[in-house]
């Protein structure tokens, strides 16, 4: 009890602050869908990210994604498309929205960069949930443009069919700077430099 006394006795003069009084926060007027995409498109701006979300055309759900910039290696690609190389990182986008893949792809792929990653498995799925164009993929469509459209993105191809067949794709990155530094120094041990 001595101290609840205490504490009375140091309290004794103290008055309350004066505050305005509360009101209460009625929405008056449903919000203008436009404003709202407005808003969001203005916020998207800010962003560092350039895929599109608008446009693009489903796949069919049994199309092959396929794509290799020049100069990668046709042994590189081989062993890609064969999923031969250990996936260092997953993204499964079932259930997203168009909106929400972009933004989620885009993190991915930074994160991906920043982690000097350079193997990634994309699930997109086929299609089959999507009730009105039953075995188009609208997701596939996207990730297929937006991955052309990352610069980091060397070569793509759909999956083998344990990693979810044409449902996710493989995806190679551009090697980092100390990945390249690492290997340099792999392939030089043991061999006698020129002086």
């Amino acid at each position: 009890m001595q101290d609840d006394d205490l504490f009375a006795s140091e309290m004794s003069g103290v008055t309350p602050l004066k505050r305005e009084p509360r009101e209460r926060l009625v929405k008056t007027e449903a919000v203008d869908v436009s404003q709202r995409r407005q808003a969001a498109t203005q916020s998207g701006a800010r962003s560092d990210n350039h895929l599109s979300d608008d446009g693009i055309p489903p796949l069919d759900a049994w199309y092959v994604l396929q794509f290799k910039r020049p100069g990668i290696q046709n042994g590189v690609y081989r062993k890609l498309r064969l999923g031969h190389y250990d996936i260092e990182a997953r993204l499964d986008l079932h259930r997203f929205t168009v909106a929400e893949a972009r933004t989620e792809i885009w993190s991915f792929f930074k994160e991906a960069r920043r982690l000097g990653l350079r193997t990634l498995l994309i699930t997109h799925g086929k299609g089959f949930g999507n009730k009105e164009k039953s075995g188009s993929g609208v997701l596939k469509g996207y990730v297929n443009r937006w991955l052309t459209d990352i610069e980091d993105v060397q070569a793509f191809h759909s999956a083998q069919p344990q990693h979810g067949g044409t449902g996710s794709v493989y995806v190679l990155l551009r090697k980092s700077e100390d990945k390249k530094r690492e290997n340099r120094e792999r392939f030089m041990k043991g061999r006698v430099q020129d002086v």
